[in-house]
Formats: structure tokens, C-alpha cells, sequence
């Protein structure tokens, strides 16, 4: 500061601009589709949205072949639900590593970003539903001296 400040009402009349909030906008490619990337324990999502009828595409094959339980099924579509967007857009993915399990949450991550890089309005609605943290949760490594991460082998006195 180069004046000095003699009073309180000096120190009050000085205003620092407060930052504002980030302005996210929109990233699609030249095809206009948003692209994101989703994580799961150890599967891997590629997920591209674009406008469309809502068919979903995970590994070249129909949603319902390749995520068979109804509960999977239903991970991948809560992104849409949430936002009020069910059978809005295309997706296509592929999806690599980990079970079934994983790879649907993986999807839903993708989507769920891919959905914000489309529509930066939706970020607050699936921030709040918890759809854009990545779970960090991983299986544990074994250990040696163990059976198993954390189990120790039988002992008896026999």
C-alpha cells in the first residue's frame, strides 16, 4: 500500500474486488459431443454425450447386454434423472478394468462430467448430488507376514 491508513473509516473505505466464481463454458468438439473421462476403483471410462434419442453405447454393445442387472442399469441413468435430461443425449463409451460394479460407476462419473462440459448450467444440480467427486476408495494391497491386507494367518496352541 503505498497511502498510510490514519483511521478506521479510511480502512473501511478500502474495498478489495472480491474474485469471482469461476465461469465454466462449454466444451465440445468439432462432431459436437462432450468428451470426459470417469474413474471407479480401478475402471476406467471413456464417455462421449451428444444430442440424441438417449441410446446408450458401453463397448460397442446395447446398455442392457452389457450391464444385465437392473441396479447397474440404473447408476448410469441417475446423472440424467437428476438433471431432468433422461433420454436427452447419446452415449457412447468404453470402459476398461475392474468388475461390473466399477465399470457403472465409472460410467456414471463420465457422464456426470461430460454432462457439465455440455450444459455448465447442470454443475451445481449434480455437485449437489454428489455425481462429480471421484470415489478414491481402492481395494487395500496384501501385506506381507498376512493372508490377506489386514488378516493375520490362523494360530492355535495346538
Amino acid at each position: 500500500m503505498a497511502e498510510s491508513i490514519q483511521s478506521l473509516d479510511q480502512l473501511s473505505q478500502l474495498k478489495t474486488a472480491a474474485p469471482d466464481a469461476p465461469k465454466h463454458e462449454k466444451k465440445v468438439d468439432k462432431f459436437n459431443r462432450a468428451y470426459a473421462t470417469g474413474k471407479r476403483k480401478d475402471a476406467v471410462a471413456r464417455v462421449w454425450i451428444k444430442p440424441g434419442a438417449g441410446k446408450v453405447t458401453v463397448n460397442a454393445r446395447e446398455v442392457e447386454v452389457y450391464f444385465a442387472r437392473p441396479v447397474l442399469r440404473m447408476m448410469i441413468e441417475q446423472p440424467f434423472v437428476v438433471a431432468a435430461r433422461a433420454g436427452q443425449y447419446d452415449v457412447v463409451c468404453t470402459v476398461a478394468g475392474g468388475g461390473l460394479s466399477g465399470q457403472a460407476g465409472a460410467v456414471r462419473h463420465g457422464i456426470s462430467k461430460a454432462l457439465t462440459y455440455f450444459e455448465p448450467e447442470l454443475r451445481t444440480v449434480l455437485k449437489k448430488g454428489g455425481f462429480l467427486t471421484r470415489d478414491s476408495r481402492v481395494v487395500e494391497r496384501k501385506k506381507y507376514g498376512k493372508a490377506k491386507a489386514r488378516r493375520s494367518f490362523q494360530f492355535s496352541k495346538r
